[in-house]
């Protein structure tokens, strides 16, 4: 007979339901079972006292990097799902820049394999838009969705054809897979390796504009209008972005995006601060505080729909080289909710929004279960401790890369358990640090 758990006394944020205030949520047989003030509890159950904690679903991130297979030195499917319940997360959508890809069945049913022996965090597979994700020819849609894809993406790479886009855009409407697009016009990229503007200038560092990301996310908005297909933005950046969502949204497009936290928190300027760490280059590169406030008001008023972190872990080897010749990418799995936090404590974002563009948000983009703690639901759940302070030590995360710009940085927020399909994953002696 499963356990049934019993977590009091917390307060439940379920903006899906409507839920905030203290309550007692029930889990029975991998579902939760109830959520109300006042419950009578067996005396067989098991109970966990959450009183000062956040009790919310399971966060859900649209967009990691599990490199597995091809690059377990990276990171494993075991490892970034580890990494993903001590931060909260009970489901990841892993992005197919695999090697090799993910743009057949084969590549998408051995990541399912190693998600269901890792019994951790459960991993969605985002299937290649193109074979190879060389922007040539597509991949087959119908094969990727029947394996389990959610998705389809050519992730950092854009489809810089426009017709090829329109026809995937078309062919993926049949299965009612998203298209979840990388914005960036190579030409206007160039060999720009951060943001363009006076920080780049002073650094001596060739830039990128912002423009960059804009002119492809205003053409995929119309290439979507024309064929009704479903678009996601992935990683927004730039004020031009929000704005040009904000007005597909208003005309009831088919468009969905998300931020993340590096760039809801941080800015060129730290690239600057940082002495050229390698840590704050990723791409699409950290904007300016005018970019940064246009993306924080752009997730309160749900223009951008989901935080996803765009885990991208890398070896020393990658990272610890001049800044033009490093690769792009933070690990962000372990310090997303901290870091999206300190929004709410600086007035930016509204507690109920941070939870909602983590969990239902992200759920909704993709069409995904869960985000809700709403009765008969898959019981995914974290309890979060708000006020707890804890210091980034690279060496004590999960993931098997160490590449943060948060390292040696004090924050405040912490997940302290996590449970899956009513089962404890981490926390009460599951997966410590």
């Amino acid at each position: 007979m499963a356990e049934v758990l019993f977590i009091e006394g917390g307060r439940v944020i379920d903006p899906a339901s409507g839920t905030d205030g203290v309550r007692t949520v029930v889990v029975r047989d991998g579902k939760i079972a109830e959520v109300a003030e006042r419950v009578e509890r067996p005396r067989d159950a098991r109970a966990f006292d959450a009183r000062g904690k956040w009790v919310t679903p399971g966060f859900i991130d649209l967009h990691v990097h599990l490199r597995e297979p091809g690059q377990e030195y990276k990171e494993t499917v075991a490892t970034g799902a580890r990494a993903a319940v001590a931060g909260g997360f009970t489901a990841v959508c892993a992005m197919p820049n695999t090697k090799p890809v993910n743009d057949n069945a084969s590549v998408t049913e051995l990541v399912l394999a190693r998600a269901a022996a890792a019994g951790l965090a459960r991993v969605y597979p985002v299937g290649a838009i193109s074979k190879g994700s060389n922007g040539e020819e597509l991949a087959e849609f119908g094969e990727l969705h029947a394996a389990g894809c959610v998705a389809l993406s050519d992730d950092g790479r854009p489809v810089l054809s426009s017709a090829l886009m329109r026809r995937a855009l078309e062919y993926a409407r049949t299965f009612g897979l998203p298209l979840t697009v990388h914005e960036e016009d190579l030409q206007l990229v160039g060999k720009g390796v951060m943001h363009e503007g006076a920080a780049s200038t002073r650094l001596g560092l060739k830039g990128i504009p912002a423009q960059a990301e804009d002119v492809m996310v205003l053409r995929d908005i119309a290439l979507a209008e024309l064929t009704g297909g479903r678009l996601h933005v992935a990683h927004v950046s730039t004020q031009g972005a929000v704005r040009a969502i904000r007005a597909a949204k208003a005309r009831g497009l088919a468009v969905t995006a998300e931020v993340t936290p590096h760039h809801l928190a941080l800015t060129d300027e730290d690239v600057a601060s940082s002495g050229y760490s390698t840590d704050y280059k990723m791409n699409p590169p950290l904007r300016s505080a005018e970019d940064v406030r246009a993306c924080r008001e752009g997730l309160a008023d749900g223009t951008l729909d989901a935080i996803a972190t765009d885990h991208a872990p890398h070896s020393a080897v990658e990272k610890d080289v001049e800044f033009d010749a490093a690769l792009n990418g933070i690990t962000g799995l372990e310090t997303a909710f901290p870091v999206c936090l300190s929004l709410v404590r600086a007035g930016a974002l509204p507690e109920r929004r941070l939870v909602e563009a983590l969990t239902i948000g992200a759920a909704r983009a993709f069409g995904l279960a869960g985000g809700t703690l709403a009765p008969g639901m898959p019981a995914d759940v974290a309890v979060l401790d708000p006020v707890a302070e804890w210091t980034v030590d690279p060496a004590r995360m999960y993931s098997k890369s160490r590449n943060t710009p948060w390292k040696g940085s004090r924050l405040t927020g912490r997940c302290v358990m996590t449970i899956v399909d009513g089962r404890i994953v981490h926390g009460e002696g599951r997966t410590e640090r």
